[in-house]
């Protein structure tokens, strides 16, 4: 039996598929951003992500306790996708020869900071050796109603939160040698799960959401495979930050496109019935302090449409297996 799972296109998710398929049986609902099980008062949410040196950061570029709060938020981000309140992380550190107990210690520290900041705590986890730094997040969290990847429906309207391009432009400064600006730095360095603004978006009867781990360009075809509808996306009205507009500017690329092939900016990108309007995006800036910006809407179809200056383009996000 083939298993078929709604997860957009890119090699990696090629190989979810190909997980999926010899697992049968044995795999469950795979390729969403939380395991969701049964609980008493709702569902348990799951998730792990994995931060890996080399992959998903350098040590030259961040201090052991960033790299503990990184790999910390975006595991946490699973659970602001889901509209689901943190419990607790495990966490599973594989240390190097190079390792020492003083930088464990601080990797600890950070993912300390980032599960309190939640609202959850360390649970447990695991240490091991390894060839290198890698840090392996486990979240749970509840939720009384879970948001899921389905569930947007022709009609609706799709909003993201926050800004986006900043931790990009700090990965490029590193990669041309370079210090990146601060803002760029905070952003890369100590990314802040949505956790709030993904509770009252649910409670504002948001129908489906995920976070931009890897670009509105690269996340956006899963909610649409995921919903079995179409997106159309304008590019141009994407929230840039503005310290990556400075980066596109000074490198001759467009400021949107940018922005919407950047990773890792653990924004929300979310459907919303089209009774929601601006006035309502203006009362939860308010309540919470991110902004949210109409991006595009829901149509009947398939897969996404990016419109860049009214014309039709074709955007790559980030990819972990690209050659």
């Amino acid at each position: 039996m083939t298993h078929h799972l709604p997860l957009g296109p890119g090699r990696e998710f090629d190989r979810i598929r190909a997980i999926a398929a010899a697992l049968g049986p044995a795999a469950s609902s795979l390729g969403g951003d939380c395991a969701l099980i049964p609980d008493v008062d709702g569902f348990l949410a799951v998730s792990t992500d994995v931060s890996v040196e080399g992959v998903h950061f350098r040590r030259p570029w961040l201090s052991s306790e960033e790299i503990g709060w990184r790999a910390t938020a975006s595991a946490l981000s699973d659970l602001a996708a889901t509209a689901a309140t943190p419990v607790g992380v495990l966490t599973a550190v594989t240390i190097p020869a190079d390792g020492s107990d003083d930088d464990l210690v601080a990797v600890m520290r950070g993912v300390g900071d980032a599960a309190t900041a939640a609202g959850g705590t360390v649970l447990g986890g695991d240490l091991s050796r390894g060839a290198a730094w890698c840090i392996a997040v486990t979240v749970l969290g509840r939720a009384a109603r879970p948001l899921t990847r389905a569930g947007a429906v022709p009609g609706d309207r799709v909003w993201v939160t926050g800004s986006l391009g900043a931790a990009r432009t700090a990965l490029v400064h590193w990669q041309r040698g370079e210090p990146p600006p601060a803002d760029a730095r905070q952003a890369f360095a100590r990314p802040e799960p949505r956790i709030a603004v993904g509770a009252k978006l649910a409670a504002l009867g948001a129908h489906a959401m995920l976070d931009l781990s890897d670009g509105v360009a690269g996340d956006a075809p899963h909610l649409a495979a995921a919903s079995g509808v179409a997106l159309s996306i304008e590019v141009d009205r994407l929230p840039v930050a503005p310290v990556a507009l400075a980066e596109a500017q000074r490198t001759g690329v467009d400021t949107a496109r940018f922005a919407a092939e950047a990773g890792e900016d653990y924004e929300l990108l979310v459907a919303l019935p089209p009774l929601f309007a601006e006035r309502d995006a203006v009362e939860l800036t308010h309540a919470c302090g991110v902004p949210l910006t109409l991006i595009g809407d829901v149509r009947a179809g398939a897969g996404v449409t990016f419109l860049l200056h009214g014309c039709e383009v074709a955007l790559s996000g980030f990819d972990h297996f690209r050659a």
